[in-house]
């Protein structure tokens, strides 16, 4: 009885989003005719934080703790102040003003692609549409490409598939979410940042270190949010075209409009495909597999701002398809002594919020968020077979107010998630179910130099049995130009060593399972303390900008199931018996000497070890240094539109600990190398632009990359064992046309 009522303590609900920005359209009448107002000055009162309204209206800024006063003044109209609600989106018409002094003076500040949070107490980078135009951002798993927060490897070398690494950990270790509902995880581990293609996304939020309790208990390494494009903000009509050298071609287009006054609808359609056979290293396998995917997304919006009312419904359908091997492989045709593969995957999704803003009390709201997800990949690889189906749902109910003051606001709520898993893993079939309940309370307090957030959630769970996870965030800022950052959590996750591996199925290394008295394929789930700091330094304000960050962050593994490479011929599974941990330092320097330029640089140490069989090692393909230098330019823009944007990134990559293999031997270490990506865009009005881009541009290449390449079926055969890039050079061109 216990638990039920700490479980009504935690009832309710929380905002449909977890802001970190405010945002709103500026609009008005012309004649007869509604008209989005470009160039408006909108900030908060007594502050030098503001934003400039885009083309189409839109406008997006920081928010500021314990100010909801905004100010909207454009030159022509009626200067307006408003007491605005920060947990809704703002629509705000203004009205012109004939006395208006035509001889005002404004002046305005860029606003970066790439910004860091200065008021939040947790550590949130932001990216936003004008950052992922640098480069092509196919999908979502291209996005990252300047961003230093952010690592990107390839898995292997037949799905040409990209894994991202977040503090030295991979990707199950980072919750990934889409519009704050849990996305990327169980059977789209592998393949899922593939799954969402560039042009549907708005901004991505990236926390580092543990996450906000208000989204799940997951989360170990840090946050990636990502925020879909808005019917109601979005243009009616959009194209995107893609081609690349490596026979890629993709097509997006979306069309937006209005139905009725309070709904807004879109239709998402993209589709791409890759058909031409490409082996430059001459090992008899395609650098790149043929692949062809559909995505459809349908998104229903409805706003009543009288009302306090907003909501978001999406129907989402995905197909994709992959062949890789060898070059030879044909899988309608006899296949007898060649080694080839096929991934097939449908996946269908569908998503509701809806949130409602006390009109009165301002400071309330609640909030449901429910989706429903159905995943089945169907694939073999040489003679290996692995299918997987899992269903998925989840409901949480959320709740918003304050305790005593707006200075200490609270968060709580409940949510319900139900995943089925069955697979088959060669001959061998698995079942699973995975189900609970928990409930979470957040407590933020915020003063003028110091602001913290504790949260605590408990979760009752079929598989890994009731527990608490505490996390704890804290800012504090001695001087205006210094902010400092703390925090400490605990995240646990359940261990899917077939969905999170699947490069397992691209060698012949027989699957070894210890320590079988576990839930998770006889494994114990995992369990982890994430502690680190951040210090931000701002060194110029102004039309020229300047900081330096410094980042430290710890995870600490008291469970973990430990991936073994380190037998050829052989993958081993086993409970961790000893220490792990994951200590990663960066330090990042971004500077603007002026409207034009932009450059950011960092430099990343990693010490990423754990107890194998054979030692205390450090993780393999893991390098333990990376630089990253990042250098944008754009032109003025002109009068009817046109400008010139140039954007060019290096990764330098230290070396990596290379497993014994009869390729690598015993003890070694891959070099270190140089990548170095650039694009260059042409806007011809504010309607249409193209873009030209390369990748990989120095030609690099892993030599090799396939271990006993001549013998696919034989014990040695190893595709896994990647630390460099095996297409090379690749040249892309594109085409952004809002009609």
């Amino acid at each position: 009885m216990k638990l039920y009522k700490l479980f009504i303590l935690f009832i309710g609900c929380w905002p449909v989003t977890a802001q970190t920005f405010f945002e709103g359209k500026i609009i008005a009448k012309e004649n007869t005719e509604t008209i989005a107002i470009s160039g408006a000055n909108v900030y908060w009162k007594d502050t030098k934080v503001g934003a400039i309204s885009d083309s189409n209206g839109n406008f997006e800024l920081e928010i500021v703790p314990n100010n909801n006063n905004l100010i909207i003044s454009y030159l022509g109209y009626k200067t307006d102040t408003l007491s605005v609600d920060l947990s809704k989106r703002l629509i705000h018409f203004l009205k012109e003003d004939p006395e208006a002094a035509l001889a005002e003076v404004t002046v305005t500040q860029k606003q970066r692609t790439l910004q860091k949070s200065v008021y939040q107490a947790q550590n949130i980078v932001t990216v936003n549409k004008d950052e992922l135009l640098k480069a092509a951002c196919c999908n979502l798993s291209e996005s990252f490409d300047t961003n230093p927060s952010i690592d990107v490897n390839f898995s292997d070398a037949l799905t040409g598939t990209k894994q991202i690494r977040m503090l030295g950990l991979t990707s199950p270790y980072i919750l990934f979410a889409e519009e704050n509902i849990p996305s990327v995880r169980g059977a789209a581990q592998a393949y899922g940042l593939t799954f969402t293609p560039g042009t549907w996304i708005e901004s991505i939020q990236i926390t580092k270190g543990a996450g906000s309790v208000v989204n799940g208990f997951e989360s170990i390494a840090g946050q990636i949010n990502t925020e879909l494009i808005k019917p109601f903000a979005a243009q009616p009509l959009f194209l995107n075209l893609y081609a690349s050298a490596n026979g890629r071609v993709e097509g997006n287009i979306h069309f937006t409009a209005p139905v009725g006054k309070k709904w807004h609808t879109g239709l998402f359609i993209h589709a791409n495909q890759r058909n031409q056979k490409v082996d430059r290293n001459n090992d008899g396998f395609l650098d790149m597999p043929i692949a062809e995917q559909l995505n459809l997304l349908n998104r229903w919006q409805y706003t009543d701002a009288e009302r306090g009312w907003v909501g978001f419904l999406n129907f989402r359908l995905m197909e994709d398809h992959k062949q890789l091997g060898q070059v030879e492989f044909n899988p309608t045709a006899s296949t007898d002594g060649i080694w080839g593969s096929e991934l097939s995957t449908q996946r269908w999704e569908g998503a509701m919020k809806i949130g409602k803003v006390n009109p009165i009390l301002t400071y309330r709201s609640w909030g449901l968020q429910a989706a429903l997800s159905y995943h089945q990949q169907e694939s073999y690889f040489g003679l290996r077979i692995y299918d997987i189906n899992h269903k998925s749902s989840y409901i949480n109910l959320l709740y918003n107010s304050i305790i005593g003051n707006t200075n200490t606001t609270l968060k709580s709520g409940i949510n319900f998630y139900f995943d089925t898993y069955e697979e088959q893993v060669d001959e061998v079939n698995w079942l699973r179910t995975d189900q609970g309940i928990g409930g979470f309370t957040e407590i933020s307090q915020t003063s003028e130099k110091i602001n913290w957030t504790l949260g605590m959630r408990i979760d009752i769970h079929n598989n890994l049995g009731t527990f608490l996870t505490p996390r704890f965030h804290l800012r504090y800022t001695p001087f205006e130009t210094s902010i400092f950052r703390a925090s400490a959590g605990q995240g646990r996750k359940a261990a899917n060593i077939f969905a999170e591996q699947q490069q397992q199925f691209g060698t012949n290394r027989s699957i070894q399972i210890r320590n079988t008295d576990g839930v998770f394929y006889g494994l114990e789930a995992e369990k982890a303390w994430n502690y680190g700091f951040s210090w931000r330094q701002i060194l110029l304000r102004g039309p020229k900008q300047a900081d330096i960050t410094f980042d430290y962050y710890t995870t600490d593994f008291e469970k973990q199931v430990v991936v073994d490479w380190e037998t050829p011929g052989a993958i081993k599974f086993y409970n961790l018996e000893g220490e792990s941990y994951a200590k990663s330092f960066q330090v990042a320097v971004d500077y603007s000497p002026s409207a034009q330029w932009d450059i950011r640089l960092a430099y990343k140490n990693y010490q990423v070890k754990s107890l194998y069989d054979s030692g205390f090692k450090q993780m393999p393909l893991q390098p333990k240094n990376r630089f990253f230098v990042n250098v944008g330019w754009e032109s003025k823009t002109t009068t009817n539109g046109r400008q010139w944007r140039w954007d060019a990134t290096w990764h330098g990559v230290g070396s990596q600990r290379l497993v014994a293999s009869p390729r690598d031997g015993q003890g070694r270490w891959a070099p270190a190398y140089n990548l170095i990506n650039s694009q260059l865009s042409r806007t011809f009005s504010s309607d249409f632009e193209m873009y030209l881009g390369g990748e990989n541009i120095g030609d690099y290449r892993q030599v090799n990359a396939i271990i006993s390449a001549e013998q696919p079926f034989g014990p040695l055969f190893d595709s896994a064992q990647i630390y460099a890039p095996i297409f090379g050079q690749m040249t892309y061109v594109g085409l952004r046309w809002n009609l």
